[in-house]
């Protein structure tokens, strides 16, 4: 099972996970891809998370389901390595959040999403689940992925770097938040994806 996790104010419309969904399609390697719309809630995001891998793990002909890979972008990011630590799966997180209520504290108020003006409030009480999910260090470093931009311009990437310095990791120079030249560093996710696909099972 491949779970894929969008950003704030993101979607499962977003460019990078069309092009994986498209990716991993194509690659007709039986995969099961998923890849929901989060609520703006972090507790609820993550519950739907647990949700959502359990059902693919219960499901008919689970070897399509399992072993669960997650890829996090941005703020999805930031949920894959919680959910990563917590299932001891492998993960992609690409230009991820660190420190998620740091970050999000500004971001209280109403907002729209990005592919359908679709309102949303993000309350105070979301910036205490967030730092309620706060991982430390990783604890399984060889299950990890980075991806990161020096072009950032909305994280910082050398935090990315110091934090998941023992993972296997791209920095990319340049590009941006959105990574908008991913389909010339896809292959490397993909590449990451196929490995962790043959890895032992964990749940």
């Amino acid at each position: 099972m491949i779970l894929y996790l969008h950003g704030f104010r993101s979607s499962p419309l977003s460019t990078k996970a069309q092009m994986l969904a498209k990716a991993v399609a194509d690659a007709d390697t039986n995969h099961l891809w998923v890849c929901p719309q989060l609520p703006a809630g972090p507790q609820d995001a993550i519950n739907l998370c647990h949700n959502l891998i359990k059902a693919g793990a219960e499901s008919p002909g689970n070897a399509a389901a399992k072993p669960l890979v997650i890829v996090g972008s941005s703020l999805g990011g930031f949920y894959a390595a919680w959910l990563a630590q917590y299932y001891r799966a492998h993960a992609v997180l690409l230009n991820p959040v660190v420190q998620a209520a740091r970050d999000l504290a500004g971001q209280v108020g109403e907002h729209t999403q990005y592919h359908s003006n679709e309102p949303f409030i993000f309350l105070p009480q979301y910036v205490s689940e967030l730092a309620s999910l706060q991982t430390g260090l990783p604890t399984d470093p060889d299950k990890l992925f980075l991806m990161a931009c020096t072009g950032d311009e909305v994280l910082d990437w050398k935090e990315m770097a110091r934090t998941y310095a023992g993972c296997a990791s791209r920095i990319i120079n340049g590009s941006d938040h959105g990574i908008s030249d991913f389909e010339r560093w896809m292959p490397e996710v993909l590449n990451f994806i196929s490995e962790a696909s043959r890895a032992p099972d964990t749940l």
